[in-house]
């Protein structure tokens, strides 16, 4: 047996299994019935059989008492008190009679139909005290004896022993009846309403099964295409069938599943508007961009001969227009990721020297404490990770000031891991969660900054396209944030998760998997990094 199969089994004998449940309550409650029913019925015709055998010898037993043993002579021998119960016993089997009396000479003589298995000390003694019991007569009692009876067991058998004796002197008599028979009329009787019971527990059972694959098949198609539903595929739908609330249930779905398909749908399309628009927006943007970008350039080289008064606005402008530049060039890189066009160029690298590079050519070299072996070698796309270092260490030179550290190690089962620190006020606890998130303001009061919100967002993406990810977190001493990048050693091979923790000093990694885009400045903009030393370190598609 697979082992899918016996998963399934045991799935199906569990007690949350609603299958199981309604099996059970159906045997429980097809038992407690077919008990009942078994058990009256028993109970009734046991009552009955007893009480038929019981009146037939009690009465045959009173007759022969009233006939045979009250014409005996007075004073009785004991030869003729054997001969009259035997005539009362009649030569049945099972069936028996023991006579008392007094002889002519005074003294107590017994005649029995069997004196070896029928004799006075085989009466119970509750049923003599109460034969020899003499009652007082009156209007609603005529006879001073009366007629008892008691069932008891005679050598391990079931027998009914009966007594009474003549008014005005004459013989005791006491009658035995063996209920051997009746006993096993009785117990076949039991064993067949047992087999009854069983069979009735067994049918419940069936049923029960039937009933609850007939429940249970609807709701595991509407499980199923819940969890289609779940996996995107909305255009799933139940067949209906029937009136019951199943049926309605399955209709609720199927009107559930449509309003949400075209929910999706409406949401898709405005989204995909939205994202051909910034596109066609960045692009239609560039070429006014090229121009001014031109313009400004002999106006940063002349800034020094203009007007005093001039040149301020002169140097505002270029500044605002690089940044008008990386911002288009930004979007633009959203938008591939946003479409899944964004390809991932790898190549063997030395990450020391890659880092390096990236710290020498944005002259952050006196800014930054580099410790990385040479040696440690790595397949990624070296213009990504040139992005993904420029956000990450520009934004901790801006928000948290230099020294930023910058550390390099290959760590087993965690892969390369890149940790940038800074020595800030940190990261405030509400901005956290939200560094990575595009266009994000850590102050509401200051919607504007010198960065454009893209560039953590541009380097999260950029590390996910590894295969990789940054989280961050504040320094457990408190002595600024931690940026953490994780990148497998081959971009090419399987991915893994290297989002837990490898151990690296300091870092806190949360929970969220997300880190600080600043090292807790009070602008926060989240993505914004100098690069140059003046100005936001650009994201992939404007690197110089």
């Amino acid at each position: 047996m697979s082992g899918a199969a016996k998963r399934a089994i045991v799935a199906g004998l569990r007690w949350t299994s609603l299958r199981l449940r309604l099996v059970v309550v159906f045997a429980v409650v097809a038992l407690t019935a077919a008990v009942s029913a078994s058990g009256i019925a028993y109970w009734l015709n046991r009552e009955a059989v007893l009480t038929r055998v019981q009146d037939s010898a009690l009465e045959s037993f009173r007759k022969d008492m009233q006939g045979r043993a009250a014409a005996l002579p007075v004073g009785p021998s004991r030869e003729e008190l054997a001969d009259a119960a035997r005539q009362m016993a009649g030569g049945q089997e099972g069936y028996g009679v023991l006579l008392l009396g007094d002889a002519a000479s005074g003294t107590p003589v017994t005649g029995s139909s069997d004196p070896l298995l029928y004799t006075l000390d085989r009466v119970p003694g509750a049923l003599q005290e109460a034969v020899n019991r003499r009652q007082e007569t009156g209007s609603g009692n005529a006879a001073e004896y009366h007629l008892y009876w008691q069932r008891t067991e005679l050598g391990g058998e079931p027998y009914l022993v009966g007594g009474s004796r003549i008014v005005g002197g004459g013989p005791t008599g006491y009658v035995f009846k063996s209920l051997e028979q009746e006993r096993d009329d009785l117990n076949t009787l039991a064993w067949s309403l047992g087999i009854a019971t069983t069979l009735a527990l067994v049918g419940s059972a069936l049923l029960a099964q039937a009933a609850a694959t007939t429940v249970l098949r609807p709701v595991r198609r509407l499980g199923e295409a819940a969890r289609r539903l779940g996996e995107g595929k909305l255009d799933t739908r139940l067949r209906v069938s029937g009136t019951d609330e199943l049926a309605e249930l399955a209709r609720t779905f199927n009107r559930t599943a449509e309003s949400l398909e075209k929910k999706v749908a409406d949401m898709s399309a405005r989204e995909e508007s939205s994202r051909r628009f910034v596109a066609d927006m960045s692009h239609e943007l560039r070429t006014p961009l090229t121009a001014l970008t031109a313009v400004t350039e002999v106006l940063e080289d002349e800034v020094d001969s203009l007007d005093p008064m001039i040149a301020p606005a002169v140097t505002l402008v270029v500044s605002e227009t690089r940044r008008l530049g990386d911002l288009v060039e930004n979007l633009m890189e959203v938008t591939r990721f946003d479409a899944g066009t964004a390809k991932v160029v790898l190549d063997t690298v030395d990450v020391a020297d890659q880092v390096t590079a990236c710290i020498d050519a944005r002259a952050w070299l006196d800014a930054v404490e580099l410790d990385a072996e040479r040696g440690i070698m790595a397949r990624l796309d070296p213009r990504r990770l040139d992005v993904i270092l420029a956000n990450l260490i520009g934004n901790a030179l801006k928000h948290g000031g230099s020294p930023v550290r910058v550390s390099v190690r290959l760590v087993e089962g965690a892969g390369l891991v890149i940790e940038v620190r800074d020595h800030g006020p940190g990261i405030p606890a509400d901005v956290l969660p939200h560094v990575f998130d595009r266009f994000y303001k850590a102050s509401a009061s200051r919607p504007r900054s010198e960065g454009s919100g893209l560039g953590l967002s541009i380097a999260m993406e950029n590390a996910l396209a590894h295969g990789g990810t940054i989280t961050a977190a504040n320094s457990p001493d408190g002595d600024g944030a931690v940026f953490v990048l994780r990148l497998p050693q081959d971009a090419s091979a399987p991915k893994e998760d290297y989002s837990g923790e490898d151990g690296v000093d300091g870092e806190e990694t949360p929970s969220t998997g997300t880190g600080a885009d600043a090292g807790g400045s009070t602008a926060g903009e989240s993505g914004s990094a100098p690069a140059d030393g003046r100005d936001e370190a650009p994201g992939e598609g404007s690197t110089r």
